[in-house]
């Protein structure tokens, strides 16, 4: 329960502004943030592995 707290916690906007915490839209994890994306790397890598994010596609050389 407490991680459904802290996740609607952070949907609040806070009394200033440098208090703002980047969360996944996914799944609401607070670490490994990817700005550009908005989610966190391990949504990131899941949705991209089934090629759901466009312009995405795994390196080879």
């Amino acid at each position: 329960m407490a991680r459904k707290a802290m996740i609607e916690k952070y949907r609040r906007k806070p009394k200033f502004e440098v208090r703002i915490k980047h969360r996944c839209n996914i799944c609401g994890r607070p670490r490994g943030y990817l700005r550009r994306f908005d989610m966190c790397r391990i949504c990131f890598r899941k949705l991209a592995n089934q090629g759901k994010i466009p312009g995405v596609v795994k390196s080879s050389w």
